[in-house]
């Protein structure tokens, strides 16, 4: 019996065990293999969001970000920056090309930076829109976010500052006053601003004790590439632009064409880049179509009021979607300004061909070719006396032959009843004068 018992226990604990078997970790570790490539800029940012939060639901081991690109936009790497110091993951940069500029302040963010032999990593100075050198107080809060983002990954950071910074001094790495600081991946290594040099990815797994790992690359959806290409904030000017130009011609012309459809398609994919890269909400395309609405019921309403109400939404609607006020609104400027010019052509050269354009716009001519005449000169009236049925203080009306006209005088006061003599006559303005002493009547 006791046997029997005995028996029973230790098939109890094997069954235990099988059932336990499948929760027991079996070398699951991944990485994820995340690229920036390109410039940088809020696209790039939703991208690299969704790639980070599906490494974190994976149970990553690591995330490496693979790194070519010749910089961006300021607000965009910091965004990305700040998503990379709040992930829970180890972040790898490796640098098989270019880091420079927004991309050197990405790489500085990593936990850990490795380069290809021809890798590259700086050139980091602040411009603006224009592509010339930021302000002093762009440049010194650039200049003090490189020195951060080398802190925190325990660097030496008057490279990093260097690489921001023309004025400091760094002639043994070609950066003296007046350049600014690019080291090479032996150089990068030397100042340990890289924790190693490996000529491929593979061998950076290999140093990295990674190369049995399950390897996941994220690699950007078509969506996401087209939202890429959209949010640039030198395309979003331009799609409307040509969203204004469009719509405004396509106002003036009969029916539904292709100006019509080429405004609509890039309002289209105005919203839609942004969307899809997180920056818009449908609450920005709601108020953009209620804004449209409103615009509409202005050709059904009188006053402007309703016009107004909807440009202001339609404007409010495109500066929401965006993730920058400043360059939306900048945006937005441009496309007004283009809209008024291009409303200014169609008036002046294609008006009169324009079905919409001459119902809202008096085409006559009222010039004398049509018989148009805006005043008769009455010269025939010059010199003749008249009677002042009003006094003229100096303007008023005389009465000559039964008719009253009206008429000023030279500039004195006359009373009523007085006896006037017509001296100039320029279209309706007749001038008059005190009849003198001993002045015959003609």
């Amino acid at each position: 019996m006791k046997r029997t018992r005995g028996i029973s226990g230790i098939l109890l604990l094997v069954m235990s065990f099988l059932l336990l078997l499948p929760s027991l970790p079996v070398n699951a570790a991944e990485v994820y293999r995340i690229p920036i490539q390109n410039e940088v800029e809020k696209g790039l940012y939703a991208f690299l969001e969704r790639a980070f939060d599906e490494a974190e639901e994976a149970g990553a081991e690591l995330v490496i970000l693979d790194i070519d690109t010749p910089g961006g936009f300021v607000d965009s790497a910091a965004d990305i920056a700040k998503l990379m110091d709040e992930t829970s993951l180890r972040t790898i940069a490796y640098i098989h090309d270019d880091a420079l500029s927004a991309g050197a302040f990405i790489a500085l963010h990593a936990d850990e930076i490795y380069m290809s032999p021809n890798g590259r990593i700086g050139a980091a100075a602040v411009i603006d829109g224009a592509g010339n050198a930021a302000d002093v107080k762009a440049k010194s809060a650039w200049s003090t976010s490189m020195i951060t983002a080398a802190e925190s990954s325990e660097r030496d950071p008057q490279y990093a500052l260097a690489m921001a910074d023309d004025s400091v001094d760094m002639p043994e790495y070609r950066a003296p006053k007046g350049e600014l600081l690019t080291l090479s991946a032996k150089e990068a290594l030397a100042v340990k601003y890289s924790e190693g040099t490996v000529n491929s990815f593979d061998e950076l797994l290999e140093k990295l004790s990674l190369s049995d790992s399950t390897i996941v690359s994220v690699n950007e959806t078509f969506a996401e590439k087209v939202a890429r290409f959209i949010t640039n904030p030198i395309i979003v000017p331009i799609l409307l632009s040509i969203a204004s130009l469009g719509l405004i011609v396509e106002l003036y012309s009969p029916g539904f064409g292709v100006a019509g459809f080429m405004g609509l398609s890039a309002i289209g994919l105005f919203f839609f880049g942004h969307m899809v890269a997180g920056l818009a909400g449908y609450e920005s395309l709601l108020l953009f179509i209620v804004g449209v609405g409103f615009v509409i019921a202005e050709f059904f309403l009188p006053g402007a009021i309703a016009g107004i109400i909807g440009l202001a939404l339609i404007i409010g609607g495109i500066i929401l979607a965006g993730g920058n006020v400043i360059h939306m609104g900048i945006s937005v400027l441009i496309a007004l300004l283009v809209a008024i010019v291009g409303m200014v052509i169609i008036m002046k050269f294609f008006g009169k061909n324009l079905k919409l354009f001459n119902k809202i716009i008096l085409t006559d001519a009222t010039d004398t070719e049509h018989g148009y005449v805006s005043n008769v000169n009455r010269v025939e009236l010059l010199g003749k006396f008249a009677e002042s049925m009003t006094p003229l203080r100096p303007s008023g009306t005389i009465m000559l032959d039964g008719e009253r006209i009206d008429a000023v005088t030279e500039g004195g006061y006359v009373d009523r009843g007085k006896m006037v003599k017509i001296i100039k006559v320029e279209g309706s303005r007749t001038v008059v004068r005190e009849m003198k002493e001993g002045e015959e009547l003609v």
